[in-house]
Parts: C-alpha cells; sequence; structure tokens
C-alpha cells in the first residue's frame, strides 16, 4: 500500500497506472481534476445540475477506460478531457432527441458570475456563442475554460497544456478570431440553412 504523500508525488500518468489496481491513486487522479472537468462540463450544458450528474459520469467512464489508457506523449488530462467531451456531446445528442425543461428552470437563474463569457451576451447570442464554442476542438474548448471560466494565467495554462506561453497565446489569438469570425457570420450560413 503506497501512502497519499507517496501519490501525490506522481505524476498523472504514473497514477493512472496505478489506478488500475489501486483505488487510492484513483483518488489522486479524481481529486487533481475533478474541479477542472466540473467547471468544462458545467461551461459546456450551463446547468450545474446536469454537470454534476455528468462529471460523476466522466469520471465512471475514466475508471472503466483505464485499462486501456496507454501514454502516448500526451498527457493524461487530454484523455480525461476527450471522455467528457464525449460525455458531454452524447449527453446533448440525447436531449435534442428527447427534449426535456425541469420544473425548476422557470423559477431558477444561474448567476452568471460563474460564466463571464455568458455575462456578456444575452438569449440567442448565447446559444450561438455556446454552439459556437462546441464546434471547436476539446483543446481549445479546454483553453477557453481555463482562460475564461477558471480565470487562470497564461504561464499555469502553457504548463497545463504542456505548450509553450507563446503557443498558449497564438491558440488562444486563433481561437477568439474564428469565433469573432463564425459569430459574424450570418445565422442561416451558421447553421446551413
Amino acid at each position: 500500500m503506497t501512502s497519499r504523500e507517496e501519490l501525490d508525488g506522481l505524476t498523472d500518468e504514473e497514477l493512472a497506472e496505478r489506478a488500475r489496481t489501486d483505488g487510492d491513486a484513483f483518488g489522486v487522479l479524481f481529486d487533481r481534476h475533478h474541479r477542472r472537468v466540473f467547471n468544462y462540463v458545467a461551461y459546456r450544458v450551463g446547468n450545474r445540475a446536469d454537470a454534476e450528474d455528468l462529471t460523476a459520469r466522466v469520471f465512471f467512464q475514466t475508471l472503466q477506460n483505464l485499462p486501456r489508457f496507454q501514454y502516448r506523449g500526451a498527457p493524461f488530462s487530454a484523455w480525461l478531457f476527450r471522455i467528457a467531451h464525449n460525455v458531454v456531446a452524447n449527453w446533448h445528442r440525447d436531449r435534442a432527441r428527447h427534449p426535456t425543461a425541469p420544473i425548476e428552470e422557470a423559477s431558477e437563474r444561474e448567476d452568471d458570475r460563474a460564466r463571464p463569457i455568458d455575462a456578456a451576451v444575452d438569449g440567442e447570442d448565447r446559444s450561438e456563442l455556446r454552439a459556437a464554442v462546441a464546434r471547436l476542438s476539446p483543446d481549445r474548448q479546454l483553453l477557453l475554460v481555463m482562460k475564461f471560466v477558471e480565470d487562470r494565467g497564461t504561464a499555469e495554462i502553457a504548463r497545463e497544456m504542456r505548450r509553450t506561453e507563446g503557443a498558449v497565446k497564438a491558440l488562444l489569438h486563433r481561437t477568439l478570431v474564428a469565433l469573432r469570425e463564425e459569430l459574424a457570420r450570418p445565422r442561416s450560413a451558421r447553421h446551413g440553412v
């Protein structure tokens, strides 16, 4: 049995290897990544209750798929966020097939301070922005969440994404330009109408 202090000193990739047989190692991975996964999912779905359920689903699928994880140069977090992306995409697809409206929506308003980008836009513009962000690659979505939802600095994002600060700044610039151009197009052109 390994102590918590020893596990805390391991890389994510080493923890993923150990977590196949050691629940404590998976617990450390969960503790390291839960907040970020939740923030990513919450931003993508816009509803705290659904985000909590989906975050649990992400970690359940992560645990189930750990035997298939292999380190190939990309960080464990990239693999984890690919799972989160797929869980959210499946959730959106299922909701489109079976739309529902919870009763709580009628009286509950979410705090816009939790989503700074959303605070800048209203109604239909907000859904257009969410749709445009959803069409971005997972690494660009993650970048936007870290920068604007978690309010992280460029140096911290660069370390997490294993890129240089210059590469992160360039990717952020290209991502924002692409979003701006996408949102400037007429709605009919964006939706293929």
